[in-house]
């Protein structure tokens, strides 16, 4: 059963450059049946975010910023959640933004029995980041071309990758969520694995590492061992991983 999202965007905090891919993200978690972009719409800095809104059937909210340094947009976008919380219209909520403000209305929301999925830039703060069940980097959502031309681009650059290394840390957090759930012989099904690992990290994501899927990331390691095996009711087989045995 597909579950109905309502979709709140900080205009003022998230760049417009990936909104289709951002929303073709989302589809894959639900349906998106609220979908608002807060933000003051007479500043010049969100006339990118214009020229998108109608293609994607997003409601822009103006949102006046009534004191010089205050974030009136926040207040805005919290106070909407609540009451579409209490609307009882929707089974989740993915919030757009890279700001730590939003750290206790994801907790409230879940506090509720709400999914909260949080979309932001790396620069996001890790309260943020714990808050929700899922988190994803707004940087990983490009198609192949747009990352292709921008990987060509830093390459003349001098720049790096946003590709993060596998670190010892990312490993030992593999091992261990292996370790978690392994039957009497060290088999873990991947489908568990990678649940768990979004409950112990919830901006836990294979294409953040440069895979588009946890299988192939787990199998560029030379520490675990991948097994297929046939599916009797249906024609996908099933993954299968361990940790090495010394």
């Amino acid at each position: 059963m597909e579950i109905n999202l309502a979709v709140l965007i900080d205009g003022d905090n998230i760049p417009s450059a990936y909104i289709k891919e951002m929303m073709e993200e989302i589809a894959k978690f639900g349906n998106p049946t609220i979908k608002r972009i807060y933000g003051d719409w007479t500043k010049p800095h969100l006339a990118k975010w214009k020229a998108v809104l109608l293609e994607n059937a997003i409601n822009p909210i103006q949102q006046y910023g009534y004191t010089q340094g205050k974030n009136a947009t926040d207040s805005a976008m919290i106070i909407d959640a609540m009451d579409i919380l209490y609307s009882n219209k929707v089974d989740g909520f993915c919030l757009v933004s890279s700001d730590s403000d939003f750290t206790r209305l994801a907790t409230r929301l879940r506090e509720a029995g709400k999914k909260v999925i949080g979309i932001g830039e790396k620069k996001t703060p890790e309260p943020f980041i714990v808050a929700c069940d899922r988190f994803i980097y707004i940087e990983i959502l490009k198609n192949k071309d747009k990352e292709s031309e921008q990987e060509t681009s830093k390459e003349k650059s001098g720049k790096k990758s946003s590709v993060d290394k596998i670190t010892p840390k990312v490993i030992r957090l593999l091992s261990t969520t292996i370790s978690d759930i392994a039957d009497e012989d060290g088999w873990a099904f991947l489908g568990d694995v990678g649940s768990l690992l979004q409950k112990k990290q919830p901006n836990f994501d294979s294409r953040n590492y440069g895979f588009q899927k946890l299988t192939p990331m787990i199998g560029s390691i030379n520490k675990f061992e991948v097994e297929s095996r046939e599916n009797q009711n249906s024609r996908f087989k099933l993954i299968y991983v361990r940790n090495k045995q010394n």
